[in-house]
């Protein structure tokens, strides 16, 4: 894999949470164009954070608005959410712990060895997520008949790897 945030880096993170939501919260998630984000402001209510170590080292999330986590949680748990409560970030943080895993097999499978942390889930209007200075961050927008989401994908190949 090349040195710098590409396509091959994305790809599985796109791959996995659309396989993810669309097999387990029943959405079919439709992907819009990818951004370089220019700040650490995320415009969602709720993300899911990931660190990501091994051969890529940065973090990915899946962030959401307050109504569209609603809406897939209780697709994802089979019962009607009405809030943003401890329940709901647990099953945001175990759907994004599932796209994480999801991609670490695909990216494992390239013979790219990676290791994923446990979730942090992260609630309140246009809070931050930050990546460190060198590492580009890609925004991957996605519709669906629940809402809109996104992931961001923020990861460099870790040097001490090689």
């Amino acid at each position: 894999m090349s040195a710098k945030l590409s396509v091959e880096w994305v790809n599985p993170f796109i791959v996995a949470t659309e396989e993810i939501l669309s097999t387990v919260a029943m959405i079919e998630p439709k992907r819009g164009k990818l951004l370089l984000k220019k700040d650490n402001t995320v415009e969602y209510d709720v993300s899911g954070i990931i660190g990501i170590t091994g051969e890529a080292i940065g973090s990915i999330a899946l962030s959401f608005h307050k109504q569209t986590a609603i809406k897939v949680v209780s697709n994802f748990t089979g019962e009607e959410v009405l809030g943003i409560d401890a329940d709901t970030a647990d099953a945001i943080g175990e759907l994004t712990n599932m796209i994480a895993g999801r991609a670490k097999k695909l990216f494992s499978e390239k013979g790219v060895k990676l290791k994923i942390s446990v979730p942090n889930v992260v609630i309140g209007k246009n809070h931050t997520i930050s990546s460190p200075k060198s590492t580009p961050t890609i925004v991957i927008p996605f519709e669906s008949e629940s809402g809109d989401f996104a992931i961001q994908v923020s990861l460099v190949p870790n040097k001490s790897e090689d």
